[in-house]
């Protein structure tokens, strides 16, 4: 249970509830087989103050107002990991015909026009391509600022940062990955979090597959390779070799189980299932399998062998070659190993969008800036991870020769100035890189702005490693923000900080 003073919501007058039970946390709420091997349905009454609200990752809900009751059930078995509930200053809105958006009052226009019609689309492109969606209501609830999280997939009910509210849609398919797990993870789930890739990976996929249908192969590379980029980085960290950078986990005692929620099962997953597509040679006989895959599945707990027995038996012709035994890419290989995949999806269609990019970060890394050049190239037209990718590229080449970043600054006021968190986050870090300190107030509004652990702690360290001037900024930013900022993101901050 996390339980926030008024000080770290949006609206910073009442205080918020909210249950984090991801992976065994739900044992503090409630008695019961705290692994994601059982399922059950469940109900719950919760009686709450006047002025708030309850919600739940329920099928049914009913308000009883004479004293306030909220009553929930759950219709469909899920692990006790999933059970949600959240109680706030809490009100809502529709945004399609099975979802309504919750939010404090002072982000519901918001959350309403960055959705409106949004989702039911990603819906319906991940019904056709996985099967029914089970669970009725799509519903989503934006969380406060200090919510240290991306998303959580609550059944009915998920659970997003308020940092995907870019106000021009931006960032809205990021909320495909949640959209995914209603078929990848809450309907077909691993059966212990030593095969976490079976929920991650897959999604992945799944993610990456609906937005090929909708955004097209080269924007869809382009956001893989982003995820690439970032598993690289992760292994470059902890090494290749480290045991938690196999598939399949054997989380021994005195393993901090935070420790395994990394990169690998998300994009090493990835980069497995998009083998096992390879291998079949055609992108429909592989969406009828996932499809096949979750009907056989549904509402049950599987580990690698489930699924990977199942892939053979469903492509009879791929297990009468034995392609489980293809040296160097045995699928027990790919369970137990550890280190880089040893097969990565072809993502040369994105390089249509990249390559721009990288020139682009090129031009502006030369030591005499040849402005005529940069102007041709604009950069307005670019959608999200295009310009994720530009900046990422720049950083990779800081520090910039002297005066670079401010005519970098002067040039794209629509990227230095944007509510885009992911591109706030890349903007900060060039600030900091380069020691731009007119930038110094960007970066103060940012970490003021949010409490998301992916952007605060990437900021703090790159504050911390810079320079004598940055490392008393971190500390001065810290000293203002700390009571905003979720207790294990501010203990997080406090290890950079010594």
């Amino acid at each position: 249970m996390s339980w926030l003073d008024p000080t770290q919501t949006a609206e910073k007058n009442k205080p918020f509830l909210y249950t984090s039970g991801f992976p065994v946390l739900n044992s503090s709420l409630f008695p019961g087989f705290h692994t994601p091997m059982v399922k059950s349905s469940f109900s719950a009454t919760v009686q709450v103050p006047d002025g708030f609200t309850a919600v739940m990752s329920a099928t049914k809900w009913e308000h009883r107002k004479a004293d306030n009751t909220f009553l929930f059930s759950m219709e469909q078995p899920i692990p006790s990991y999933l059970v949600a509930l959240a109680v706030g200053d809490l009100v809502s809105a529709e945004v399609g015909p099975r979802t309504r958006v919750w939010t404090e009052p002072c982000l519901l226009q918001a959350a309403q026009k960055e959705y409106d019609g949004v989702i039911e689309e990603f819906l319906v492109v991940g019904e056709r391509l996985f099967g029914p969606y089970v669970w009725g209501r799509y519903d989503v609830l934006f969380m406060p600022p200090s919510f240290p999280f991306g998303g959580m997939e609550n059944p009915c009910l998920t659970f997003v940062t308020p940092c995907l509210l870019a106000g021009d849609r931006s960032l809205a398919d990021v909320i495909v990955h949640e959209i995914c797990h209603s078929w990848f993870g809450n309907l077909v789930t691993n059966a212990s979090w030593g095969d976490f890739w079976l929920n991650e990976g897959f999604t992945m996929y799944a993610q990456r597959r609906i937005c090929k249908e909708l955004y097209g192969e080269a924007y869809t590379s382009l956001e893989a390779a982003t995820g690439r980029a970032l598993l690289r980085q992760h292994m470059d960290n902890t090494g290749e070799d480290h045991p938690l950078n196999k598939l399949r986990l054997k989380i021994e005692p005195g393993v901090d189980p935070d420790d395994t929620y990394n990169e690998t099962p998300y994009e090493k997953g990835f980069c497995f299932v998009s083998y096992l597509a390879h291998l079949t040679g055609d992108q429909s006989r592989f969406d009828a399998f996932l499809k096949a895959y979750v009907d056989k599945f549904k509402f049950c707990s599987v580990v690698a062998e489930d699924a990977l027995e199942f892939y053979l038996d469903y492509f009879p012709d791929l297990k009468e070659k034995e392609v489980h035994k293809i040296k160097g890419l045995e699928f027990d290989s790919w369970l137990n190993v550890s280190g880089w995949p040893p097969y990565l999806p072809d993502l040369s269609p994105g390089q249509s969008l990249m390559k721009p990019a990288q020139q682009l970060a090129d031009m502006w890394a030369a030591q005499c800036l040849d402005m005529a050049a940069i102007n041709t190239v604009d950069v307005r037209q670019w959608k999200t991870y295009q310009t994720i990718y530009f900046l990422d590229n720049i950083l990779k080449r800081s520090p910039l020769p002297r005066g670079a970043t401010e005519k970098l600054e002067e040039q794209y006021p629509h990227i230095v100035q944007s509510n885009n968190a992911e591109l706030r986050l890349r903007w900060a870090q060039i600030v900091l890189q380069n020691q731009h300190e007119p930038g110094y107030q960007h970066v103060r509004d940012f970490l003021n702005s949010q409490g998301k652990q992916k952007y605060t702690l990437p900021v703090y360290r790159a504050m911390w490693n810079t320079s004598e001037g940055t490392k008393a900024l971190a500390t001065e930013i810290f000293s203002h923000t700390s009571h905003q900022l979720h207790i294990n993101v501010r203990n997080y901050v406090r290890k950079i900080l010594t």
